[in-house]
């Protein structure tokens, strides 16, 4: 394990808080002098329906801060799944809203103002822009404060394992969306009497590199409190629905290719490792064993030969944030910074690393300047060392 001192640049600034949201989406727009953030006037408790978040980036050439729009539908762990997109990440956005009593997302254009409402929220975007999966964010607000909206109620919340409630697929072009997969559909793909008497949700999805196929994880209650997890793949209409693991536990992940999923998981018999599984083969390998001993919010740089992770804090209350080479074993810690111990539980703030469109540069969000901003770092001379 090596440590390097680079610079720490802070890309936002008070008096009011900043973030950006998930690790698993990029905020550069595609010329790398825009970062998109949302702004807030609190961090230090859950958002109720009446909190607004601005959403807005800023301009890393001047620090000129540009408000962009304004939404209720948020939370601290993943914003409003703001991002480009991809079919034109120089101009376009888009993000989750309310509208006429339900939830949507908003497409703009950074530039002109231009906008166009979607009919559903989205939660996972495929790479070219074009489609989108999503799911119930009341339901997920409900069984995992902190990650869902509250703003809606949750219409089958006595429902245990709906058959009309799931992941929804969505045209970014047209907006057509349906139902694709049902979580009573899921819950009888190899049954397990735990799922019995409990609810079950969906939780985290994302398409593979090139949109073909997408990954969710499966959540129910454990009566001892918790959850059990399970991780699955499918096609974008819901078929060729394949268990990827099932031995109770999964947490944070990413895909280095079409085919190959990094995951911190359990596997009975080894243990709780970062595996890298391939999908619908049953095939797998540990990852990092003994350099990244600890779950982390992982993702794969884009020419997928280094690692980004973090950390949750340690005995002194930091977080580490490094990279990792799989090809050579190689760890480079890039710093360690301090979170209080009273941000924690659903409004914490991790750091949630993101790669730059090249590479390069590395952003997170942090408390440890004792409000919450958008930092980035230069790593080029790490990675390509």
């Amino acid at each position: 394990m090596e440590t390097r001192d680079l610079p720490v640049h802070r890309a936002t600034s008070g008096p009011n808080h900043h973030f950006f949201g998930y690790y698993d989406k990029c905020p550069w727009d595609a010329s790398q002098r825009y970062l998109l953030a949302l702004e807030v006037g609190f961090i230090d408790r859950m958002p109720t329906p009446e909190d607004v978040a601005v959403v807005g980036m800023v301009d890393l050439a001047t620090g000129a801060w540009r408000t962009l729009d304004r939404t209720g539908v948020w939370n601290w762990q993943q914003g409003t799944m703001l991002q480009w997109l991809g079919s034109a990440p120089d101009r376009q956005i888009i993000y989750n809203s309310l509208a006429d009593g339900r939830y949507v997302s908003v497409i703009r254009d950074v530039h002109t103002g231009e906008t166009r409402t979607l009919p559903r929220p989205i939660y996972a975007v495929s790479p070219d822009g074009r489609q989108a999966v999503t799911l119930n964010f009341s339901r997920v607000h409900r069984r995992r404060p902190g990650y869902g909206y509250e703003e809606l109620p949750d219409l089958w919340a006595t429902d245990d394992r709906p058959k009309e409630d799931g992941i929804y697929w969505m045209d970014l072009r047209t907006g057509e969306n349906r139902l694709i997969v049902s979580i009573d559909q899921v819950v009888g793909t190899k049954h397990d009497q735990t799922m019995d008497g409990v609810q079950s949700w969906f939780n985290h999805l994302q398409f593979n590199t090139d949109g073909s196929r997408f990954l969710f994880l499966h959540r129910w209650e454990r009566p001892t409190g918790g959850w059990f997890t399970r991780l699955f793949t499918a096609n974008p209409d819901g078929s060729a629905l394949h268990c990827v693991a099932d031995h109770q536990m999964i947490s944070h992940f990413d895909w280095r290719d079409r085919d190959h999923i990094l995951a911190w998981a359990r596997q009975n018999g080894v243990g709780d490792y970062f595996f890298l599984f391939r999908d619908r083969t049953g095939e797998l390998e540990v990852v990092g064993k003994g350099v990244m001993p600890v779950d982390g919010h992982c993702s794969y740089s884009p020419d997928r030969q280094w690692i980004l992770n973090d950390t949750y804090p340690d005995k002194e209350s930091k977080r580490a944030l490094y990279v990792y080479r799989p090809s050579d074993g190689r760890r480079m810690d890039i710093g360690r910074f301090y979170s209080p111990p009273a941000v924690t539980g659903p409004f914490r703030c991790d750091l949630h690393p993101r790669w730059s469109r090249d590479g390069r540069k590395v952003c997170f969000d942090s408390v440890h300047e004792g409000d919450r901003q958008m930092y980035w770092v230069d790593v080029g001379e790490v990675v390509e060392g």
